[in-house]
């Protein structure tokens, strides 16, 4: 049975983000759906329709053999400012987008989380509700939602906490997960702060499974390609080893690189889903597995390789420098600092739970069992969860390499990040810089319940940071019985 995934993408960075991911998903169905038919690895992200018809009609997948007519993803996109829309609707991802699906303003959130969240969220919550109704009532077997969006701007935090809330009170049965997109301390929206702890409040209450994302791991990330692609070319590159180029924007299009790290992630995720394999890893089972208490749902995730598959123009000996060689030389990276989307070591912290799935003909349970064998004693497992591995093998490698690998992590590494965020938040509040224009919507109560929540999750995941050995219990001894060993 087809097994359905709903994404909402919400703000400029979730929309971006959510176009490089239907790029790609779609380059992946085309390189394995050589016969051009609508199967159940397709109809999981996008629907099949008879446009040759008024109204048009959504074609089942039957058999898996039928031709493909016309492709629309199963996506809601909102965004309070229309130009990354309108951009989308413009570019070549225009067909696939169901003009439908779209909710949209003018004016904006003005980077500012109460205005998104106490305003445009009442405001278009009948619209934005209707929407996605009508993307589930599309689906036969609804797995989970994915929501989009970034924390720092007005939009993507306000707007999108917004929808989760919602997607809990309206669907409890389904999974929510959130691919949210973490400020970085240089970060040029000087509210970030206010609205990515307010956010952060709202994910740490609503969301089933949140997968941080840092702005400045992700620039770290295309850094370190560049410096290999100038090395593999035989450039030289700007003096002391960094590359030439500007880091946060393409040479076409600005942050493609960062977003087409983001968009993987998501491919990497869902591959088990979507494709057949030995051993393949449901996303109910990601939070069955991995999360051990209902608040502690933010996994760190890592990959190898890192980028997406080059294009076809660009398969040279710069796209070979950037792809793993070896299955053991993956295993090793995805637990490297390195390789993490938000900056952290988990090396050096307390894995709650470990989710590793592989993708790849030539991966072998065998294979992951020896791996897992080989790092075990290098990582530093909570006591209570000492084999706490959830290992997935999907037969279909990402396009142009034999094999990939990603990690998800529930590690107290991630307080460290939690503690940054409240650091920056507290410079501005405890002069109370810029808080009258978040007044304007909502009650002062407001930071101080998200002040709360994020203490109260940085607590937990440090008292179990450490706790890698069980605590000594003490043995009564009966009265009476002395005479026992």
């Amino acid at each position: 049975m087809p097994r359905e995934l709903v994404t909402i993408q919400v703000g400029q960075c979730g929309n971006q983000v959510g176009c490089r991911f239907w790029e790609l998903a779609l380059r992946e169905h085309a390189a394995y759906n050589t016969k051009g038919v609508y199967d159940e690895a397709l109809s999981s992200f996008f629907r099949n329709v008879d446009t040759r018809v008024e109204p048009p009609r959504n074609l089942p997948v039957g058999d898996g053999r039928g031709p493909i007519r016309t492709l629309k993803a199963r996506s809601v996109i909102v965004d309070m400012e229309c130009g990354v829309i309108n951009e989308m609707l413009k570019g070549p991802l225009g067909e696939v987008l169901d003009t439908r699906q779209l909710v949209s303003d003018v004016s904006g959130a003005g980077n500012n989380w109460a205005h998104g969240h106490h305003v445009y969220g009442p405001q278009y919550h009948d619209a934005i509700l209707d929407k996605i109704r009508l993307t589930t009532e599309d689906c036969d077997s609804l797995q989970s939602f994915m929501l989009l969006h970034s924390l720092g701007g007005g939009t993507g935090s306000g707007v999108g906490t917004y929808i989760l809330r919602m997607l809990a009170d309206e669907f409890p049965g389904v999974f929510r997960f959130t691919g949210s997109v973490f400020p970085s301390e240089e970060d040029d929206v000087v509210t970030s702060p206010y609205n990515a702890l307010l956010a952060l409040g709202q994910l740490v209450e609503h969301a089933d499974c949140v997968l941080p994302i840092e702005n400045q791991a992700l620039i770290d990330i295309t850094n370190r390609a560049d410096a290999a692609r100038e090395k593999a070319a035989g450039g030289g590159g700007a003096p002391g080893g960094t590359p030439a180029a500007p880091t946060t924007a393409a040479s076409s299009k600005p942050f493609d690189s960062m977003n087409s790290v983001a968009a993987s992630l998501l491919l990497h995720m869902t591959a088990s889903v979507r494709f057949e394999g030995p051993l393949n890893v449901d996303l109910n089972d990601i939070t069955m597995n991995l999360v051990p208490y209902p608040r502690m749902h933010f996994l760190l995730s890592s990959m190898s390789p890192l980028l997406p598959p080059p294009r076809e123009r660009d398969v040279g000996r710069q796209a070979l420098a950037l792809q793993p060689r070896t299955l053991d030389q993956v295993f090793g990276e995805v637990f490297s600092r390195d390789h993490q989307l938000i900056r952290a070591d988990p090396r050096n912290a307390t894995y709650l739970a470990c989710g590793l799935i592989a993708r790849g003909p030539t991966a072998t349970i065998s294979d992951i069992n020896r791996n897992v064998a080989r790092l075990r004693p290098q990582l530093r497992m909570v006591h209570w969860n000492s084999e706490g591995f959830k290992l997935g093998i999907c037969s279909t490698p990402p396009v142009g390499c034999p094999f990939g690998l990603l990690c998800l992590a529930n590690n107290t590494a991630i307080a460290s990040t939690f503690t940054t965020m409240k650091e920056r938040f507290d410079k501005l509040y405890r002069r109370r810089f810029y808080t009258h224009h978040y007044e304007q919507y909502m009650d002062c109560s407001g930071f101080e319940s998200a002040i709360e929540l994020v203490a109260d999750l940085t607590r937990q995941y440090q008292e179990l940071d450490g706790a890698t050995r069980a605590p000594a219990i003490t043995r009564l001894r009966p009265r009476g019985l002395s005479f026992l060993p």
